[in-house]
């Protein structure tokens, strides 16, 4: 198995990159550095430093490394900047992704584990959702992801793709040693600005909201951990083989 990591010097990337390797499984990393770090990427890893809208970039990866399954956290992320710039979203999210399913098509990869969000459901209709939730983004950046879906459910179809959705909020945390952690340039989430407040290495931090249904009054967040979200990655990667076709959520 080798695995082509897309986006991998990033924050989830990166962590997904290291449970591989503990794992003992290949690796490839493709990443255009716009929000990621190059030192992410242990020395081992073949890197190639690029945009997924280069086909022929995407061409020599799949032909030297007998990819077998690509892992995508490649997209942007920034729900505020989504709406001031939705082509730069639709660009890198939808169309460089149809890029990457051309290529695997192309050179007969057919496992995709794709690094969704839960924005693609929009404001929620019940307490828990579920993956039956009516889908409804109300962002570019929600769109664009689901968009990515639809593709996904229509190249199932057509051309046998298998394929994982993982619909998620509010990565968090690091590696047990230490090693890698949150880093982001500039720094919008929220664990690591209340630690560098806690710190000292921030002034302060800003909380949105005071007329929530809770004890202060602010809203409660679920946050799932970097290293738990890289085994979900992997776990799904591995059940995919065994299916026959389709597009799964979760």
């Amino acid at each position: 198995m080798t695995i082509l990591v897309l986006g991998g010097a990033g924050y989830i990337g990166s962590h997904m990159l290291a449970y591989l390797q503990q794992q003992n499984i290949n690796c490839v990393v493709i990443d255009n550095l716009s929000t990621g770090f190059r030192e992410s990427v242990p020395v081992n890893v073949p890197f190639y430093e690029g945009d997924l809208a280069d086909t022929s970039l995407l061409v020599d990866v799949f032909k030297e490394h007998s990819v077998t399954a690509v892992m995508h956290f490649a997209a942007f992320s920034q729900v505020g900047e989504s709406v001031e710039k939705p082509h730069k979203y639709y660009q890198n999210n939808l169309l460089n992704t149809l890029s990457v399913l051309q290529a695997m098509h192309d050179h007969g990869v057919e496992q995709f584990v794709f690094s969704s969000t839960a924005a693609v459901y929009g404001q929620p209709q019940t307490e828990l959702i579920d993956e039956q939730h009516p889908t409804n983004p109300i962002n570019p950046y929600g769109r664009s992801k689901l968009a990515v879906e639809w593709v996904l459910q229509d190249y199932a179809e057509v051309y046998g793709l298998k394929s994982v959705c993982l619909r998620y909020f509010n990565a968090a945390g690091a590696q047990p040693d230490g090693d890698n952690g949150e880093r982001h340039d500039p720094e919008t989430h929220l664990v690591p600005l209340v630690l560098q407040a806690a710190s000292g290495r921030r002034d302060s931090i800003s909380v949105f909201g005071d007329d929530y249904d809770t004890a202060d009054g602010t809203c409660v967040r679920d946050y799932i951990h970097i290293v738990d979200l890289a085994q979900a990655h992997l776990l799904a990667l591995n059940w995919l083989e065994n299916q026959q076709g389709g597009v799964y959520k979760v």
